[in-house]
């Protein structure tokens, strides 16, 4: 596991007491109780993680309109390939699909724990 950043701890903190109206959503909904324990802004590395289930080694990350700049994809990219090779699996959700379509957001979830190869790690 990489060296956490502690100057990001912080900026996480900060993110947990203002979530999105979709994090709110997912997390409330869904993740806060789920039967594998989820983390909120979970600082990784250099990156914070919206939600981190390290049981399934699952990220999910909930993209807004910021998500789809060119200095927004690149981002993601480069954060995408240092999370896989730790072992990551990273789910990008859109925003407008956690208002619109939840149900499937959540199977979605479901059906990538299913997939995973659950660690010893809680």
């Amino acid at each position: 596991m990489p060296k956490t950043n502690r100057q990001l701890l912080t900026n996480a903190r900060n993110l947990r007491k203002t979530m999105t109206p979709q994090e709110k959503k997912l997390w409330y909904g869904f993740l806060r109780y789920h039967y594998l324990h989820w983390y909120k802004q979970r600082v990784f590395g250099n990156y914070i993680l919206d939600f981190y289930c390290p049981k399934a080694k699952l990220a999910i990350e909930l993209d807004g309109s910021q998500h789809y700049t060119e200095i927004g994809l690149d981002y993601d990219r480069r954060r995408t390939e240092f999370l896989r090779e730790q072992g990551i699996s990273v789910m990008r959700i859109i925003n407008p699909d956690v208002d619109r379509n939840f149900e499937a957001v959540c199977r979605q979830i479901e059906d990538a724990i299913e997939k995973a190869p659950l660690s010893q790690q809680s």
